[in-house]
């Protein structure tokens, strides 16, 4: 923005802030490909924390330095890289921009102040992009663009900003505007001109980069002449802006305004959320010290974005949810922290990144945990004293030591054994509760085994540690179907998830066919007559018993009713035939699922005094009810459940086609904020287990959906068949 730079070298020492206004903490979002981490890389570079090949002292990558991440070429966790740039320590928070990982993306939006949104030149803005600044306008949280691979060759920076306005500046079109333009070289054979330098709008500079190193410059008359095209729309943003009223009537008057005056307005409305600048980034040459932009991108995130010290002060309560006062950004004030990831480190152990509220935080000092409770997802409410490990700043592979972390910076903690991500740390005799961030249901299903018994030894150890790590996956094991079932938010989460219980864990497992819990019942009125007499020296087996079935409404169960009259079946094995009766009808009776809604009464039978038991009327029963469904139709009952479906109304009749060729039954649409509608549905289970990434393909990213168990009913009869077919070949739908 400014004329000037200023470097900082942070290489091989550990960054430490001490106060909160020298502290930025910003996060980078985009879509996978976008170019975030290799920005984050030139940004070190420029700020001196890396050398000319991009590494650290150990050879590796400031971010994704995850073996997984290498082999995938793909970040898949929330990474932090801190920087020093004039005196302010810069903690950037580099998200994957995969679907499948939004929970680290919610995690660096939980732990940042402003978010630097990135969007590649080449390929353009993805819905869910769009969707998550919506999300972040929501909250009033600041944001720039910084658009990048401006160096390929079919990228063109102009319509990029222009598409960037389009898509973020709905609200306020003057507020989404460019600080610099492209500087151009000479046109290659191929006819492409690379982006050599940045032309500043509101300095009247030229910043070239073509040497590797930023030289400043006056422009040239043509360049001059771009400047001036497009500086007025630029001001015009800044001064609609501005907390003083005059400044427009003096800028319409004809007034040229002090370019203080307008930076000073600029970094003002971009710390309030109010103006989002854009800006571009090109990684540097082979052995150049500087990348494209990154010196104004650095002078932006440390003049414009806001201090933690202006971030809103933070609701918390006690852990019992009693109230207590909102929480600022004082070193001095009590201690208030949050997890907002958990790692395992093969050599430390568990390792919790935290970001400070309140308070500072000192290594060997007892703290309480306090858990917020996510308990369907295997995360219980739990309240316990703990004490810090030491506290490192985290750089690649390397952790660096910290001698403290004060209110509104992060740093990484050892040997928090009982703190998971979302938890909340504080003073002991103080305990605090924030409350936890919005994560999304995990709802792509995965039924895993242990592959041998020793990994079944160590299975729920690693599990545990698992999902302690990432709240956006659930642990279940499903009662009805008596399945270990792993939930995720897509297939790459699940993958990432096996590849990490593998390598971390040392626990091999093997996915299996997921089940649904099915239902049988009785079409029809039925009679059954269970005769078990058996002799075979000795005490004999004695038991007869005549039984009626009838069906009942949905949800009602299994009823016992005995009529028994004269004393045909003794007083005492009343229950025997009760209990026999039960134990087929969880078993089942045509395809092996338990049977539901019948209401079975006891009519008659006999008895014998020596050979009876209650072993033998349990026999007995259980014939029954098997005989009275031999000859009667026999319902399979799916589940049902009640989809909530939300999309962009573009993708509505697409949506509302794919629902309907599943079965589904769409109960009614609704709108669901600007330009989203929300489709409700009543859809059969076995319809929808990979829905979570077919809504994904059919709605380009944009779909979000919920789900809810709503009813058992009936299936139709040639799946039925299918089932008692493969019920035949020892096999259950999946």
């Amino acid at each position: 923005m400014g004329a000037t730079s200023h470097q900082a070298g942070a290489a091989g020492r550990a960054l430490t802030a001490d106060r909160p206004s020298s502290v930025r903490n910003v996060v980078l979002v985009g879509h996978s490909g976008a170019g975030k981490t290799t920005l984050v890389e030139a940004l070190a570079l420029t700020a001196g924390a890396v050398n000319r090949a991009g590494r650290v002292e150990d050879g590796g990558t400031v971010s994704d330095y995850d073996e997984i991440e290498h082999r995938r070429q793909r970040s898949v966790q929330l990474s932090l890289v801190p920087v020093e740039w004039a005196g302010i320590k810069i903690n950037i928070l580099d998200t994957p921009g995969y679907a499948d990982f939004v929970g680290e993306l919610r995690a660096g939006l939980r732990a940042a102040d402003a978010a630097l949104f990135v969007v590649s030149a080449a390929d353009g803005i993805d819905g869910a992009t769009r969707m998550v600044w919506e999300e972040c306008e929501a909250v009033g949280m600041p944001r720039a663009i910084v658009v990048t691979h401006v160096e390929a060759a079919r990228s063109d920076y102009s319509e990029t900003a222009a598409a960037c306005g389009e898509a973020f500046g709905a609200e306020d079109p003057d507020a989404v505007v460019p600080l610099y333009l492209p500087l151009y070289g000479a046109r290659g054979p191929d006819g492409h001109a690379p982006v050599t330098g940045l032309i500043g709008l509101l300095s009247r500079r030229v910043y070239d980069y073509s040497s590797g190193e930023r030289a400043e410059r006056d422009p040239d008359p043509a360049e001059l002449a771009l400047i001036d095209g497009a500086r007025s729309r630029l001001i015009e943003g800044i001064i609609a802006e501005s907390e003083d009223e005059s400044l427009m009537d003096r800028y319409l008057g004809g007034e040229d305004i002090d370019v203080k005056t307008l930076i000073d307005d600029l970094e003002r409305a971009v710390a309030r959320g109010t103006f989002h600048p854009v800006l571009m980034a090109a990684p540097a040459a082979d052995g150049a010290r500087q990348g494209l932009g990154t010196v104004e991108l650095l002078e932006l995130i440390t003049g414009g974005f806001p201090t933690p010290e202006e971030r809103a002060p933070v609701t918390v309560t006690a852990p019992d949810g009693s109230p207590r006062p909102a929480v600022t950004c004082d070193p001095a004030g009590p201690l208030l922290a949050e997890v907002v990831k958990t790692s395992s480190d093969p050599y430390v152990g568990r390792v919790s990144l935290v970001r400070v509220f309140s308070g500072t935080l000192r290594p060997e000092e007892t703290v309480h945990v306090s858990g917020h409770g996510l308990a369907d997802r295997g995360h219980e409410d739990h309240d316990v004293d703990e004490r810090v490990g030491a506290l490192t700043s985290p750089f690649g592979k390397q952790q660096r030591t910290l001698g403290t972390c004060i209110a509104g910076d992060l740093a990484c903690v050892a040997k928090l054994t009982r703190a998971e991500t979302g938890d909340t740390l504080s003073a002991k005799d103080s305990p605090l509760l924030m409350e936890p961030w919005a994560m999304p249901d995990p709802l792509l299903p995965l039924a895993i085994e242990a592959h041998s018994k020793a990994d079944d030894d160590k299975l729920s150890q690693g599990l545990a540690r698992l999902v302690a790590e990432d709240p956006t996956m659930r642990l279940e094991q499903n009662p009805h179907t008596h399945q270990l079932v792993l939930w995720s938010l897509g297939e790459a989460h699940q993958d990432v998830a096996l590849e990490r219980l593998r390598t971390r864990y040392g626990v091999q497992v093997d996915p299996v066919p997921h089940k649904v819990s099915l239902r049988e019942t009785f079409g029809a009125k039925a009679t059954g007559r269970g005769r078990h007499v058996k002799q075979s020296g000795g005490h004999g087996q004695f038991a007869i018993c005549e039984i009626e079935v009838e069906p009942l409404p949905p949800g009602s169960g299994i009823e016992f009713v005995d009529k028994v009259v004269g004393g045909a079946v003794p007083r005492q094995f009343i229950p025997s035939v009760e209990k026999g009766v039960r134990a087929q009808a969880a078993r089942g009776i045509a395809a092996g699922y338990p049977l539901v809604d019948v209401r079975i009464i006891l009519r008659d039978g006999k008895a014998h005094s020596v050979d009876s038991s209650d072993a033998a009327f349990q026999t007995a029963g259980a014939l029954a009810l098997r005989e009275a469904a031999a000859d009667t139709p026999i319902h399979l009952l799916e589940p049902v459940a009640e989809l909530d479906v939300q999309v962009p109304d573009a993708y509505v009749g697409p949506v509302m086609s794919d629902l309907a060729g599943r079965r589904g039954r769409v109960v009614g649409t609704e709108q669901a904020g600007a330009g989203r509608t929300r489709v409700r549905a009543e859809i059969p289970e076995i319809e929808i287990g990979r829905y979570a990434v077919e809504l994904r393909s059919v709605s380009h990213g944009t779909g979000r959906f919920s789900r809810a168990y709503a009813r058992h009913e009936p299936m139709p009869p040639h799946l039925a068949d299918k089932v008692r077919e493969q019920a035949e070949k020892g096999n259950q739908l999946t």
